[in-house]
């Protein structure tokens, strides 16, 4: 019995060294998967604070240059680039009004703002590759891959949202406007205030047709589901119409010019989603069926 006990005590030994030996490498295993998918982010948690902001600060500072350059390649067009955006407006006026000036700067800061917006709009793509190069750091290789088509398609739903509002809303807008002119005013509109509504409208557009790209990141991070916005459909189209009434001007025609997008775009983003989490699901089920085939 007790040689049995011994040998049955070297039995137990041998099995509990291939049992720490086993779970050594799997810890192993686990801890270079790890080391593997967190380098980058090790390596950005030992980084102070203050090098994050000098690393931040770098990369303003190339946004700054960049619009500053293209600033100064069109500065001398300024004017050009103001009769361009004045266009739909002066084939609205009547024949004996035009446009004014009510400061004595105006003439002036007018197309100098409007370079300003140019330049910035120029240098987007560049503006959001310094926003990438800032942040990729932090990200994994599965984040990256859905950042980037993600970057692509927001810098290109911007241009046409702001296509959009020049090409189409704007012509549409100042017509309603200036047909509801009252017989006896002559309407004169001052630069600057027409650069503004200008520039917001801009904006508006461009920023509205961002919706996809939102929609897309919102179903792809879990915050909401597909089923949870399809249920919710008729909120967000009241949702739409109500966000239209609030941004744009006055009008009926702007509104509606808005808040269609909008409810086309969220849904384009709906169908983008559903086809992206049909093929992640995709290679999982036919895994699952492998294995149990096998």
């Amino acid at each position: 019995m007790g040689l049995f006990k011994r040998k049955k005590s070297r039995q137990e030994k041998v099995a509990d060294s291939d049992i720490e030996t086993s779970t050594a490498t799997i810890n192993g295993n686990v801890d270079s998967n790890i080391d593997d998918s967190g380098d980058i982010l090790s390596s950005l948690g030992d980084m102070p604070i203050t090098e994050h902001l000098i690393e931040l600060r770098r990369h303003l500072i190339k946004i700054c240059v960049a619009v500053l350059v293209i600033f100064l390649a069109l500065v001398g067009f300024s004017r050009e680039l103001y009769d361009f955006l004045s266009d739909p407006l002066v084939a609205q006026l009547p024949a004996n009004s035009t446009m004014i000036a009510t400061d004595i700067t105006s003439n002036f800061m007018a197309p100098i703002r409007l370079t300003v917006f140019v330049a910035a709009f120029f240098a987007m793509p560049y503006i959001l590759y310094q926003i990438w190069s800032f942040v990729a750091p932090g990200l994994y290789k599965k984040e990256k891959k859905i950042a980037i088509p993600v970057l692509m398609s927001s810098i290109f739903l911007f241009y046409a949202g702001v296509a959009f509002s020049y090409f189409i809303v704007l012509k549409g807008v100042l017509k309603f406007f200036i047909m509801f002119a009252p017989q006896n005013v002559l309407p004169m509109t001052d630069i600057d205030s027409y650069l503004s509504f200008a520039l917001k409208l801009f904006m508006v557009f461009g920023l509205t047709f961002e919706i996809p790209v939102v929609t897309l990141l919102l179903i792809l991070t879990g915050v909401v589901s597909i089923q949870s916005l399809e249920d919710k459909r008729r909120y967000i189209i009241v949702g739409c119409f109500a966000v239209a009434a609030v941004v744009t001007p006055p009008d009926g025609v702007s509104m509606l010019m808005l808040a269609i997008p909008m409810w086309l775009l969220f849904e384009l983003g709906l169908f983008l989603a559903k086809i992206l989490i049909k093929e992640e699901h995709s290679p999982t089920l036919e895994s699952d069926t492998g294995l149990n085939k096998e």
